[in-house]
């Protein structure tokens, strides 16, 4: 065939295109053979019954079914002809693709055979490629073809369905190339298969082992075969051997070569996860051809031989690379500027052969691990270490990006000042050269020397493709049989090209060669093993560390898809970013369970230095010497290490479970920490986001499990302890801030807030709702009952001894660090302990104000149904009480209006459960001012300013927004804000305001009239140890006042005026009662009258003088003097006893 026509059958070009069709084409093929195999996303009428028969009918005759008279046979598909249509016609037409592909594949191979090209890998390198690329693309595709069950089917139903619609129908390789391309492969597939010694004993890939040559220049004579994939070449040798197997007895090179590389692998890749069991299918095919028994024999060999040795070879060559590929990454990092000047040129090319090599043994392992399931040595096709392999190819794919600029910098002048001249030279001297190759070589040498290096600095965009194709181009004119110009007998022409083509994808096509070189989308295809190898990973502690590349590989998978197969990219995208999710999920779950475990030792050794645990050594300490003389030591018992006794280790070598912790937590945080973000398609991943979810959640759940809330036992941690072991936890999270990569202080600050709400994220219970739970259930209830009372004297609860139980005593705990080591038996509630201010101080600095004021609302519930409850007593006896307030100075009326009234012990008690809630709120909130005041004292003074400047006369809606703010921050206020807005969501629609007015008023005569009740209980004496009653009644106090201020805050009356009134009458019932004769009805009237002196010191609206108008001051006198006496004579009497 002459040049022109050469020039003419643009092979190149052909190829080039062909190759990617080839591509589009395989890809469809593997969708429509994973689509009919899943009967999920099978078309729906191949499993209708009603298509049965002519599906059959279709599979028996095809291809030639006669549509007009076999109707009775394909009635089912003339009725859903259109519906077939609709959804055949992408698999009909794939098919026809096929057809096409088919058809150009042999007219181009038909043309390259006459053109009697001359294929060498080393010299017409894209030439070779895209040949051997082109049969074994061809031949993946017909293999994968008849791999589709259903193709007979689906194509002769849409030919049939569109007869019915429209009427009609739609409408060897070359030996010696083949042979010459694969020949050429031999020297390079030999060196490419060598074991680890052997690439141990040649120092591949060190840039270190000659120091002294490491700055002189030294080029390869076949640089893109350098990193040419062997797992191609095999593809190429075993397929073209397939195709072209009549050389392999007549040339015992290209039997050497077939052979070696039977050896390396039982199984090659079509396309994806489908493959080519080499041995069996060579075998298959061999044993039906006369004089092929020695092949036969020597497939059986090569079997074994893979069997025995390939997975040990391939275990080999895995461990040298990665410490190979560690020592490359580790010089290159250190000294970037190796990819670029002064260095050797091959440097940059050693990180794409490291890329390459790594490439190789991680797909040989994968394939084989999926497909060789019955072996002896299962250990062969598994790898507890490939996470370190694949961090390293992640790390040298970083590296080349990271220093793009140094590596662009140095081939621009590599080019344009080196390149560019030997080309040149190398041209002139060329004795024969056509003028349209001329032409080409000539704007080569002038696309080269016009390069500067303002170009890079000026960030310009490089483009080569051009170049490359002249190249290729030029490859395909030399190459033919009768061209002037041979490129064979001209190989510095073709080193020299290839040495350009390499340095100009340096220049533009980066990110192209590190996908050529380094792409593991085939781990899509691969999700069971891919999963496998992550589970090992966390398994295997020195592994942890990079097991972040089994995220970053899924951003590989973008390079799976084709713009031929659209429909699929959907698919790949879920699988990529589900893995990538779950993959950092589990690391974070892993990351933040180690971080939690660690905090919780953590924890432990804090909790030792509570004052709890120091009751003991101060007993002992005090106790020296009466111990000594009383009893000697039991022998045995173990003595109690004390703090920071874990510190101190002889042996460095003995493990604890801090060190094990340490050591995985280490590991975490550098796989963790190792990038900031990354793409999966078009999303942007941040595995510190993960992390900073899971440690949250875990947080906060770690939070709940400290307060330690048992629900059928009633008991919780104290507030402090709580307080200690969150302190614990936070500052060891705060000292990992710079290892994780995460925002701890986000962290810790969301998850605390969440901690201050009913609920967290997770809609789990919070210490929020747990301590408010906890406080209603078990303190108040347990205060109404009277096994609880408040001590004004000590500000706290404390329970009251029982006969049989074993309780706390308020000496014991007046002071919160004080004797607490005696008590540490589970006791039932620790009221005491969890009730003072200083537990209340704590449990502010847990809930916060949020939480705090969740305690406050539920607090205020329980009022206003104690509220509900008194009304309705009110109500019952409103003509009574009527009667009674205008009344109440005449004792004679009043002696027959008593008697009448109804529920009495019942309005007292329960003023006394709203006086006792009341309380403890006043606690809490004097914990949340201590808490507040220390946060944030800049704060605290305009808010205790404020509230200052409200009189008697500002405005109410004013008055109430003020005091709510001030209650915010703790600060007590005359008016409650809460419990009046609680209040005021029970009005009621039924009784007008006036008449809820009456009741409040009335509601005061009544707890007036009643209080005389209280003598008769013996419980009601005033305990000047305590400062309060052993019934709780001084908290009445308390809710008389609060209460009266909300009601008449509401009913925009004088709440002075009322207080008055209240005193007046309760002056008088008290009064009364010194006349009674009734001993019973008498018994501590000197302990009631008290209660009058501490309701004028509870409210800001009353005063002594106002009390003594009409309650005698030397009453109370009386009284102090009386109750002391009483007091004194009783402990007196106690001790003698």
């Amino acid at each position: 065939m002459s040049l022109t026509s050469a020039y003419q059958h643009k092979l190149a070009e052909k190829l080039t295109i062909l190759n990617d069709r080839g591509q589009g084409v395989l890809i469809r093929m593997y969708n429509i053979k994973k689509t009919c195999s899943d009967p999920k996303s099978k078309p729906p009428f191949l499993l209708e019954k009603s298509m049965e028969s002519s599906l059959k009918y279709i599979n028996k005759k095809f291809p030639n079914i006669d549509v007009r008279n076999s109707t009775q046979h394909l009635g089912p598909v003339h009725r859903e002809k259109s519906e077939i249509i609709r959804f055949l016609t992408n698999y009909y037409q794939s098919f026809v693709d096929v057809m096409e592909f088919r058809d150009h594949v042999y007219e181009l191979l038909n043309t390259i055979d006459a053109c009697q090209c001359h294929f060498d890998i080393n010299l017409n390198f894209d030439f070779t490629r895209s040949y051997l690329d082109l049969i074994v693309t061809y031949t993946s595709v017909i293999l994968l073809l008849s791999r589709i069950e259903d193709r007979r089917v689906l194509i002769g139903v849409y030919n049939c369905a569109h007869e019915m619609l429209h009427g009609h129908r739609f409408i060897c390789f070359p030996p010696q190339a083949v042979s010459g391309a694969l020949l050429s492969l031999h020297f390079l597939f030999v060196r490419r298969n060598q074991g680890a010694e052997q690439w141990r004993s040649a120092q591949l890939l060190s840039l270190i082992s000659t120091p002294a040559a490491m700055i002189n220049p030294a080029n390869s004579d076949t640089m893109a075969c350098e990193y040419l994939s062997v797992e191609v070449m095999e593809r190429w040798i075993v397929i073209g051997f397939l195709l072209c197997h009549g050389c392999l007895n007549s040339n015992s090179q290209c039997q050497k070569l077939w052979k070696l590389c039977l050896q390396g692998s039982l199984y090659i890749t079509l396309i994806r996860e489908d493959v080519l069991q080499v041995h069996k299918v060579t075998e298959d095919l061999f044993s039906g051809f006369k004089g092929y028994g020695k092949r036969v024999a020597d497939v059986k060999e090569s079997k074994e031989h893979a069997i025995a040795n390939s997975g040990q070879f391939h275990s080999q060559r895995r461990q040298f690379l990665r410490m190979a590929v560690k020592e490359l990454e580790t010089v290159l990092t250190d000294e970037p500027g190796l990819l670029g000047p002064k260095a050797r040129e091959r440097n940059a090319l050693f990180a794409f052969m490291a890329l390459s090599f790594i490439r190789d043994e991680v797909t040989w392992l994968v394939r084989h691990a999926e497909n060789v399931t019955k072996t002896k040595t299962p250990e062969d096709y598994t790898d507890s270490s490939i996470a370190e392999l694949l961090f390293l190819l992640e790390e040298i794919r970083a590296l080349v990006r990271r220093h793009i600029k140094v590596i662009e910098q140095y081939h621009l002048q590599y080019l344009a000042r080196f390149d560019a001249l030997v080309l040149s030279d190398i041209i002139q001297n060329l004795s024969v050269c056509p003028e349209e190759e001329s032409i080409i070589m000539s704007s080569f040498v002038n696309t080269l020397s016009s390069l500067n290096l303002k170009q890079v600095d000026n960030g310009e965009k490089f483009e080569f493709s051009g170049l490359r194709l002249d190249w290729f181009r030029l490859q395909a004119y030399t190459s033919v049989a009768k061209a002037p110009l041979h490129l064979h007998e001209n190989p510095d022409l073709a080193k020299v090209m290839n040495l350009i083509v390499f340095h100009s994808q340096m220049l533009d096509s980066v990110e192209n060669m590190l996908v050529e070189t380094s792409d593991l989308s085939t781990f899509c295809f691969h999700l069971r093993t891919f999963e496998k190898m992550f589970a090992m990973t966390l398994e295997e502690p020195a592994m942890l560390r990079y097991a972040i590349a089994f995220p970053l590989i899924c951003a590989h998978f973008v390079h799976c898809t084709h713009e031929m197969c659209p429909e699929e990219y959907p698919h790949l995208k879920n699988h990529g970013l589900h893995h990538c999710n779950s993959f950092l999920e589990e690391l974070a779950k892993q990351t933040s369970n180690c971080v939690l475990e660690v905090c919780a030792e953590q924890r432990n050794l804090s909790e030792q230095l509570l004052p709890k645990h120091c009751a003991t050594t101060i007993s002992k300490a005090k106790n020296k010497k009466t111990m000594k003389q009383r009893q000697t030591p039991r022998k045995g018992e173990p003595e109690r290490d004390k703090p920071g006794a874990e510190s101190h280790r002889k042996n460095r070598s003995i493990v604890t479970n801090m060190d094990k912790l340490h050591l995985n937590l280490t590991e975490l945080a550098l796989t963790m920490n190792h990038v900031h973000s990354f793409c999966v398609f078009e999303h942007t991943i941040f595995p510190s986001e993960y992390l900073s979810s899971h440690l949250e959640a875990r947080l906060n759940r770690a939070i709940v499990w400290l307060a330690g809330y048992n629900a059928t036992t009633q008991e919780i941690a104290r507030p402090s302890e709580l307080l200690a072991g969150v302190k614990a936890y936070v500052g060891f999270i705060k000292s990992l801030a710079q290892f994780l990569g995460a925002d701890v202080s986000r962290v810790i600050r969301n998850a605390l807030l969440q901690q201050t709400q009913p609920l967290d994220s997770c809609g789990e219970q919070t210490i929020t709702t747990l301590y408010t739970n906890w406080y209603l259930e078990s303190l108040l209830r347990q205060a109404s009952s009277g096994t609880i009372i408040l001590s004004p004297a000590m500000q706290a609860f404390i329970s009251l001894p029982r006969e049989g139980e074993q309780n706390f005593s308020a000496e014991e705990f007046s002071d919160i660090s004080a004797i607490v080591q005696k008590h540490q038996c589970p006791l039932s509630p620790t009221w005491d302990l969890c009730n003072s201010i200083a537990e209340l101080r704590a449990l502010a600095e847990l809930l916060g104000p949020y939480g705090m004021k969740f305690l406050s609302e539920n607090l205020m519930w329980h009022v206003t149904s104690q509220i509900v409850e008194l009304k309705k007593l009110v109500v019952e006896n409103m003509d009574v009480l009527v009667q009674i307030r205008s009344n109440f100075s005449k004792a004679d009326l009043m002696a027959s209006l008593l008697p009448q009234l109804m529920g009495a012990d019942n309005v007292l008690k329960r003023m006394t459960i709203i006086g006792v809630i009341l309380s403890f709120r006043a606690m809490a909130q004097e914990g949340l001012r201590e808490v507040f005041s220390s946060h944030c004292p800049f704060l605290m003074g305009p808010i205790e300013c404020l509230k200052e400047f409200v009189t008697p006369d500002t405005d109410i809606k004013v008055t109430l927004s003020v005091f709510e703010l001030a209650s915010a921050a703790g600060v007590g206020c005359d008016i409650d804000p809460a419990l009046v807005a609680a209040i005021a969501n029970l009005k009621t629609d039924t009784s007008s305001p006036e008449e809820e007015y009456k009741v409040a008023c009335l509601l005061l005569i009544f707890l007036a009239v009643s209080l005389p009740l209280l003598a008769m209980d013996p419980a009601s004496f005033y305990s000047i140890e305590k400062d309060g009653y052993s019934n709780n009644i001084h908290c009445l106090t308390k809710a008389i006042i609060q209460v009266s201020a909300a009601l008449f805050t509401l009913y925009n009356k004088n709440i002075e005026t009322h207080l008055k009134e209240f005193l007046v009458v309760a002056s008088v019932s008290l009064l009364q009662l010194g006349q009674e004769t009734d001993k019973l009805k008498t018994r501590n009237r000197e302990s009631i009258s008290l209660l009058m002196r501490l309701v004028v010191e509870e409210s800001s609206f009353l005063t002594l003088d106002m009390l003594e108008s009409c309650f005698p001051y030397v009453l109370l006198r009386n009284a102090y003097r009386e109750v002391s006496r009483a007091f004194h004579l009783n402990r007196v009497s106690a001790s003698t006893h």
